[in-house]
């Protein structure tokens, strides 16, 4: 009998299937990593895409800030920052005129621990960093509408610095359709009104908002003109593989070099599958699998692809330790006060649509749509209680999980009618796509 593996935390899961379920494996694409990553990085900021190289563009005197990705991203910043601000060094930028900005955007603020894991100890003691405040009118600067209507506004560290950098990891995103570019900047450093509004009702119910889609995408178009605003000057990003190691990396001008970075991103995520399945299993894994809020991404990103990767009434089922809760940030809590204090997860949609509601919250619609139409099985949770009040189901083991469907999904115990399972170890990396000619060329 076949064993399966998806991540749990820092560790992972086996499970076999029971009789009458029939099991797909689906991983992205593998490609070879660098030598020695280290090396790629040097490299890329010495042949940027479309802008000089950085010790060309940084003078003495110039204030610079750097936004990076918070815990919640597997981004190596460690390297990318520590590669950057050798190049600022190079050229006579003064300590004291760099400051290293944590993209939170709604999340909670970084620990002086996780500063040190993202950074590195050296960097944290020798360079101000310091956690964006998205409520804090005091550190924000107002950058005007954009013409869709969009409130941008950023930290003033990145706003008034001389040179505007930021780290990325390019990946399948919910709304943006691709991570990165610029979003770590203009979600990451934003102030409250932009996050609100682009992960709002409006946004998330427009078709082109879907994972992989960058045409047409409302959420990508904002950000692209609020970094503009802000002044984004450079990225150094890169592309991570199923092991979370880096198989791409490009510097550069901030739109083409996203651009650049998304066809190969599409290369090696995008995968495709013949069919809809009745189950899908999608694994996490640490960061991502501590708290609810962050790990309910497996089932919405399956639900989310191009074709939904389940049928009506499917099962949706993620392995997470949930160790955090629902989450302890500000947008956390709101997510877990939306599911739980609704009735049904119609209600939460219907409150949403007639409504508008702060970020954080749009998890809870997101959920709610997907929940309107599968189910979803949160394993091995810390707190199940937690699962439960946000409209999810718990189970203690993956056999409990699986059991729970084969009933409601009617499953036979033989090989001609089995349910199809569709095993994603890594979900959050690896996107299903029910090829349609049409969706492809939408897609791009």
């Amino acid at each position: 009998m076949k064993t399966y593996t998806v991540p749990y935390g820092t560790s992972i899961i086996k499970f076999t299937l029971p009789p009458g379920m029939r099991g797909t494996v689906l991983t992205s694409k593998s490609v070879e990593p660098p030598d020695d990553v280290e090396a790629a990085i040097d490299e890329t900021l010495n042949h940027p895409i479309d802008t000089p190289p950085l010790r060309e563009m940084a003078k003495p005197g110039d204030r610079v800030c750097i936004v990076f990705t918070d815990i919640t991203r597997s981004s190596p910043d460690h390297l990318l920052v520590g590669a950057m601000l050798r190049e600022l060094e190079a050229v006579g930028v003064r300590d004291k005129d760099v400051t290293l900005l944590c993209g939170i955007g709604m999340h909670r603020p970084s620990t002086h621990a996780e500063k040190i894991i993202k950074l590195g100890q050296d960097v944290v003691k020798r360079y101000r960093v310091i956690d964006n405040e998205p409520q804090n009118p005091d550190v924000l600067v107002d950058l005007g509408l954009t013409p869709g209507g969009v409130p941008v506004s950023a930290h003033k560290a990145a706003v008034e610095a001389d040179l505007l950098l930021a780290t990325g990891l390019v990946e399948p995103h919910q709304y943006a359709g691709y991570s990165g570019g610029r979003k770590t900047m203009a979600i990451g450093a934003a102030g409250e009104a932009i996050i609100a509004h682009t992960h709002g009702p409006a946004f998330i119910d427009d078709p082109n908002t879907r994972l992989g889609r960058i045409r047409g995408n409302l959420f990508h178009e904002a950000i692209t003109e609020a970094a503009r605003r802000a002044g984004l000057d450079f990225i150094l990003n890169v592309v991570l593989d199923d092991e979370k190691r880096v198989v791409c990396v490009r510097a550069g001008e901030p739109v083409e070099t996203h651009r650049w970075l998304v066809e190969f991103a599409r290369s090696i995520y995008e995968v495709e599958i013949p069919h809809q399945y009745d189950i899908a299993i999608g694994g996490v894994g640490f960061p991502k699998d501590a708290n609810l809020y962050q790990a309910s991404r497996a089932a919405s990103y399956l639900f989310f692809a191009p074709t939904p990767v389940v049928k009506p009434g499917g099962f949706l089922i993620v392995p997470a330790p949930c160790q955090e809760g629902a989450g302890d940030g500000v947008g956390e809590q709101r997510f877990l006060r939306a599911m739980r204090d609704a009735p049904n997860v119609q209600a939460v949609l219907r409150d949403a649509r007639k409504h508008s509601y702060p970020p954080g919250q749009q998890r809870a619609f997101v959920m709610a749509k997907v929940l309107e139409e599968a189910r979803v099985v949160i394993v091995g949770s810390e707190y199940p209680e937690i699962v439960s009040a946000c409209k999810m189901t718990p189970a203690a083991t993956m056999e409990d999980a699986l059991g729970l469907a084969a009933r409601e999904l009617g499953g036979k115990a033989d090989t001609h009618h089995p349910l199809d399972v569709l095993v994603v170890p890594h979900a959050l990396l690896t996107l299903p796509v029910v090829q349609d000619p049409h969706e492809e060329i939408a897609r791009k």
